[in-house]
This record gives structure tokens, sequence and C-alpha cells, in this order.
């Protein structure tokens, strides 16, 4: 482990914290349209409002369980302070922040086209998928910032 000092070592704590905060928005959302999907359960909105249908679900799924181990380990990483996540890379993380703001700006884009051309969904209706890419967005913005700033 590189000695961060105190400082460090809280920045690095405070960015786990966020970084695991929103793995858990996630890890919910996938596990919110697996209960709808595998039992119906009612006390959840249905399927349609979880899931946009650009990928069948047997595929999506997978992918989501990938994308959580995936966030997984880089949550990990940080907590401990020490893994290839947690190793700076200034360059990727520039790239990180592109990538991230790419993301972030296409969602807002993809909002403001979906409330146009389904005026019955507005505000909130048929958006769960374009919240929780704000947040993977948002996750990416987070370890490319933490890449992206001068070493301490």
């Amino acid at each position: 482990m590189v000695d961060r000092g105190l400082t460090g070592k809280r920045q690095l704590g405070a960015y786990a914290t966020i970084l695991w905060a929103l793995l858990l928005l996630f890890f919910l959302r996938v596990l919110g349209q697996v209960l709808v999907a595998a039992f119906a359960v009612s006390f959840l909105p249905p399927m349609s409002e979880w899931y946009s249908g650009l990928i069948a679900y047997p595929i999506l799924l997978p992918i989501q369980i990938l994308i959580i181990i995936l966030l997984t380990k880089v949550c990990l990483d940080f907590t401990r302070g020490r893994g290839f996540f947690v190793l700076q890379r200034p360059a990727a993380g520039r790239a990180l922040l592109w990538f991230g703001w790419i993301y972030f700006g296409g969602m807002v884009i993809r909002y403001i086209v979906t409330m146009a051309v389904h005026p019955e969904r507005r505000w909130l209706g048929g958006t769960i998928p374009i919240f929780f890419h704000f947040v993977l967005a948002t996750y990416v913005l987070v370890v490319g910032h933490y890449h992206a700033k001068p070493r301490t």
C-alpha cells in the first residue's frame, strides 16, 4: 500500500464511500428488475418501467452482473487503498472523465427526447433505466476524477 498520509487516506475513503453508495443503487436496480421479471412482485413498478428493451433481458442480466462484479472490485480497491484501480493513472482519469461526461450528457439527451416523444411519461414515467445510467455515469466520473487529480 502506498503511504498517502492522513489526508490522502481520508480522500480515498471519501471516494470509496461514494463509489459503494453508487454501486448499492445499481445493485438495487438489478435486484428490483430481477424480482419483477422472475417473481412479478406487485410492490415494484412493472417490467416495462425497468427495461428499455434495447438488449434482450436474458442477455442484459449477465451484463449487469458483470458490471456489479467489476464495480465491486473497484470499490474494494478504493476501500483497501491498494490494487489495480487505485494506482493513479492521469491519462486514464482524463479519458474516464471525457467518457463519463459524454455518457452523462447522452442520458440528459435521452431523457429530453423520451419526454418529447412520450409526453404521457412526464416527468418520471419510463425513467428507471435513464436514472440508473446516470448512476453508472457518475461512478465513471468519480473514478475518473480520482485518477485525473494531482497526486497527494
